[in-house]
């Protein structure tokens, strides 16, 4: 079996990668182990073409074009060649990417295209209130046109996602991003700072950054030894820092509070082991992988009560449901931890036990497999 993976976010020594990144070199390299033959074709972080191998999995990271208004369909048509290129060395079985992949793209007649839901422009746009870009509107119609199955990374943003583009008869499967739970998985001496809170994401405005800094000030005013650590790309927009904005407006709500900066995913479980409590309060997710990640760690987490939440968390019983909107209640959220530690034990063991029979590497990746090898059966 070969896949080829469309995507510019495989990880690259050197330059800041997110989840998308994460789930896609998780998932691949597994892949490969399994015996598959794995290709990932996208846009280079850097002006030129570059080829490596990781741990068997062939990435292709091509010169991309920066001009605006035609940059996507110009990148698309680089990542179409190098697909066809691919595909006369060795036939490609399924090539499957995000929302917005199959846009520009010349399907090959010996594969099967797959969407892999991880939130797309119509996702995102009902998701935070806000108008459609025309033209993106246009392309993901166009992509997924072009799908012949579609998965799910939680039950949520299939549900939403049909709203926009009824599935029909196409096939769709709901499989979770895959965790290394022998990575992330506690540690036996359970040695954590406490009152320590640990966020880790993109500093931005929809990762609920600045209300978990809104709460922050009602924790430390009730426990003055509490410090709250940032993990992830300051977001720069036109120019601007999310985070210096924020500082500029609000320089007393950094106090006690720690900017990390993005990190090695490698570092990551050490990061969740540190913390009395790990907090994602995002506005919304797909699925996300910090949230499960850090439960499967072994510390309580709090999670956003919006999309996916409900999906990942049981209130009490596996962590804590926030609402994002509102910093009084993350506030009151990390209270109840710091005051509740009897009940941690059982929530984060329970948490872990979800993890692996949800999130585990083994499974998803043999309910990936499995949905490939049914694809490629039906389309012999």
């Amino acid at each position: 079996m070969h896949i080829c993976f469309i995507s510019s976010e495989y990880p690259k020594s050197g330059f800041p990668h997110g989840g998308i990144g994460t789930f896609l070199q998780t998932l691949s390299r597994n892949l490969v182990k399994k015996g598959v033959s794995v290709s990932v074709v996208g846009i280079n972080y850097e002006p030129k073409n570059e080829t490596e191998i990781d741990q068997g999995v062939h990435l292709y990271r091509l010169k991309g074009s920066k001009i605006r208004g035609i940059a996507w369909a110009t990148n698309s048509r680089v990542i179409n060649q190098k697909i066809k290129q691919i595909n006369k060395l060795k036939a490609i079985d399924i090539v499957e990417g995000a929302e917005l992949s199959f846009a520009f793209l010349t399907k090959l007649s010996n594969a099967r295209y797959i969407i892999r839901l991880h939130g797309g422009h119509h996702y995102f746009a009902e998701a935070e209130k806000r108008g459609l870009n025309w033209r993106k509107a246009y392309q993901e119609k166009t992509s997924f046109s072009k799908a012949d199955a579609f998965i799910g990374v939680s039950n949520y943003v299939v549900k939403l996602t049909s709203t926009f583009f009824p599935f029909g008869n196409k096939k769709v499967q709901i499989i979770r991003n895959p965790i290394d739970t022998m990575m992330f998985q506690p540690d036996e001496q359970n040695i954590y700072d406490s009152f320590k809170i640990v966020f880790v994401g993109t500093l931005c405005k929809k990762k609920g950054v600045q209300e978990l800094l809104q709460a922050f000030q009602i924790i430390r005013f009730k426990y003055p030894l509490s410090r709250l650590e940032l993990y992830g790309r300051d977001l720069i927009a036109n120019g601007v820092s999310f985070i210096e904005t924020i500082r500029h407006s609000n320089p007393e709500w950094f106090k006690n509070v720690e900017i990390k900066g993005a990190v090695d995913h490698k570092l990551l479980p050490s990061i969740y082991r540190s913390a009395e409590v790990c907090v994602f309060p995002s506005y919304m997710e797909t699925q996300g992988l910090v949230a499960p990640e850090a439960m499967g760690s072994g510390r309580p987490v709090i999670f956003s009560n919006t999309g996916p939440g409900p999906e990942t968390i049981i209130d009490k019983e596996t962590g804590r449901l926030c609402n994002p909107y509102d910093p009084e209640d993350i506030a009151q959220k990390i209270e109840w931890v710091f005051e509740n530690k009897d009940k941690i034990p059982e929530i984060v063991t329970n948490a872990r036990q979800f993890v692996i029979e949800n999130f585990g590497l083994e499974k998803c990746t043999s309910q990936n497999l499995k949905f490939y090898e049914n694809l490629i059966l039906e389309k012999s």
